[in-house]
């Protein structure tokens, strides 16, 4: 085991709430500034307090990005970001109250986390992270992976899958295939694991259930798509009206992240861009989130138009003035409880427990 049960403070104090105290002081954002300076009126208390720690974060990282071939740039990039985040491990870890084990499934590393008081009924959750497919890993997202451990209950595989370009598509999505046989193979029934991602993950995901389908394996009970990057070709119309009003993604930053994952010609593959999948050939029940203030926006729509259309039950919950995956970033304030609530909820429907012994309750 990983012990990270050290007492530091949490990501949630650290990142998050970074600026609670400050109260929501904005002044008026000429048209020049863009609109992403300017939080909607109609979002929670604690939203507006947290809308200048997601803006700073997010715009100073813009514009870095390498070129897409560039291998050695990319791979400077990562390790540069995980050894900042690698700080924050501890607090997540210990004001979750999880466990964090390091292994691997299928050949692939993954993290195991366990919450607190966890009860093994059979049920687990596969989580694929996001970071635009380039950047992030298991270990630098545990503020998501162990987030849900703690509020569902349930233990989370979260996947280490090889960063773009170092992999493309094809090989990523394959090791999300030998996680999940692995899980099949160690006892776990199709009915008991649900997957979910983020961004960049929610579209692996997506992705990796269509190929899952494809080759005649069984598919898991149930997926939960976090503001899917579902269509990597950057089609859309919030790619365009929502390019300067969300604080979060940046289009020519989107795009170089894209063609490090996929070339051109297969960036409307479904397995890539799961958005031109056929699902009336069969799919899990989905819940797809989002929120109004991210480019991602037609991505959480045409996703769950492709599926609702397929035959397929889909849910697609999107929440007010919220930028990209919010959920983790302020997982108390009104829209992330809810959010949260709401994917707990689509979890204990769809996720068939085993009948629990006496000696296991």
């Amino acid at each position: 085991m990983v012990d990270y049960r050290i007492r530091l403070p949490s990501i949630f104090a650290i990142c998050a709430f970074a600026c609670l105290s400050c109260g929501p002081r904005f002044p008026i954002a000429s048209a020049a500034e863009g609109l992403a300076t300017i939080p909607p009126d109609t979002i929670s208390t604690e939203w507006l307090k947290v809308w200048p720690s997601v803006l700073a974060r997010t715009r100073r990282q813009h514009g870095n990005n390498p070129a897409p071939g560039d291998l050695a740039g990319w791979a400077r990039a990562y390790d540069a970001n995980e050894k900042v985040l690698a700080a924050y491990a501890p607090g997540i870890v210990s004001g979750y109250e999880v466990a964090v084990d390091t292994g691997t499934l299928g050949g692939v590393p993954i993290l195991s986390i366990t919450p607190k008081g966890w009860i093994d009924d059979g049920r687990i959750l596969i989580y694929v992270h996001g970071g635009a497919f380039t950047s992030l890993s298991a270990n630098s997202t545990l503020f998501e992976s162990a987030l849900m451990a703690n509020r569902s209950s349930l233990k989370v595989v979260s996947v280490d899958y090889t960063p773009a370009p170092a992999a493309r598509w094809q090989q990523i999505t394959d090791q999300v295939v030998s996680v999940y046989q692995a899980l099949l193979m160690s006892g776990h029934k199709p009915a008991q694991i649900g997957m979910w991602g983020d961004s960049a993950g929610g579209s692996i995901v997506a992705g990796t259930t269509l190929k899952l389908r494809d080759k005649g394996l069984p598919m898991p009970a149930a997926l939960v798509l976090w503001a899917p990057w579902s269509d990597v070709s950057m089609a859309g119309d919030t790619y365009t009206t929502l390019a300067d009003a969300d604080p979060s993604l940046n289009v020519a930053d989107l795009k170089q992240s894209a063609a490090a994952y996929a070339d051109a010609a297969d960036q409307k593959n479904p397995y890539v861009s799961p958005v031109y999948g056929d699902y009336s050939k069969g799919f899990p029940p989905t819940l797809i989130q989002g929120g109004t203030r991210e480019i991602f926006l037609s991505n959480c729509v045409r996703q769950y138009q492709a599926i609702a259309q397929g035959g397929v039950p889909a849910t697609l919950d999107l929440y007010e003035g919220m930028v990209h995956v919010f959920q983790p970033i302020a997982p108390d304030s009104p829209e992330g409880r809810a959010a949260l609530l709401k994917t707990i909820a689509f979890w204990n429907n769809h996720l068939r427990a085993r009948e629990l012994r006496p000696q296991d309750r």
